[in-house]
């Protein structure tokens, strides 16, 4: 029997590479995704599940479709997300913030919990959360998502620590600007960053794959700027990471 992954977020960018990649590697696939359009895994199982992950019902759904399989987990990957770019007391709702914290937060937690579980009971499994490097700064106009892939980056690292002795591994995806429909959904099209250079999904989503497979505990995926924004921003202090990172993701940047 082959192994199985479950990978959320599996309609575009990089949760949909994650699934090809997974499938290109012998896995058999449970697959979240709004939309399975042009998902071609030829020679592999693809059992693709809708369920509104932001939802406790939704991740119940998807946890209930998984375990009547009656195969365990080999693979979780923790990709779901979404953002909300602009100023958060004038141009977002409370109901669009609570959104992004319901899916890459809550939902995260949720669907962790119950499939990891069954990982620890059997002694055997591996766990790949995609956060950002957007996590290592404070993010002005889209503040809500830079802090809900902070807390995954610190969920992952302490959850990895848990699980040291249970042969369950935890790794964490640290993207940087990725060419996919994130900046469009956002609605962030007039700023630096989605104007700017974007790292293809493809390669980010083998980099994470590579490094779950060796049981590292996180990659910084995609071009060096990703790598020496995270190793910069160890050192420097939150007021002036918040400074800079304004200048690529304030509204009108693009013409700045």
């Amino acid at each position: 029997m082959k192994p199985l992954a479950v990978v959320t977020g599996a309609s575009s960018g990089i949760g949909l590479e994650l699934a090809k990649v997974f499938a290109d590697n012998g896995f058999d696939l449970v697959v979240a995704a709004e939309d399975m359009t042009g998902m071609e895994l030829p020679g592999v199982e693809v059992v693709p599940v809708r369920a509104d992950l932001a939802s406790y019902d939704g991740v119940e759904a998807l946890v209930s479709q998984v375990r009547a399989m009656g195969r365990p987990v080999d693979v979780l990957a923790v990709n779901a997300g979404v953002g909300v770019g602009g100023d958060f007391v004038r141009d977002t709702s409370v109901d669009d913030n609570l959104e992004v914290v319901n899916l890459n937060v809550t939902g995260s937690i949720h669907l962790t919990h119950r499939i990891v579980a069954d990982m620890v009971d059997r002694k055997a499994g591996r766990v790949l959360f995609t956060s950002s490097v957007a996590a290592t700064t404070p993010g002005p106009y889209q503040t809500v998502y830079s802090a809900s892939k902070a807390f995954l980056a610190s969920f992952a690292q302490g959850l990895r620590e848990e699980l040291k002795d249970t042969g369950v591994t935890v790794t964490t995806l640290m993207p940087g600007p990725t060419d996919t429909n994130f900046f469009d959904r956002a609605g962030m099209q007039d700023t630096k960053v989605a104007q700017g250079s974007k790292d293809d999904p493809a390669e980010v989503a083998r980099a994470g794959f590579e490094a779950l497979m060796k049981g590292k505990d996180h990659v910084v995926a995609g071009s060096l700027r990703n790598k020496v924004q995270a190793a910069v921003s160890r050192v420097l202090p939150e007021p002036v990471k918040a400074k800079l990172h304004r200048t690529m993701s304030e509204p009108g940047s693009a013409g700045a």
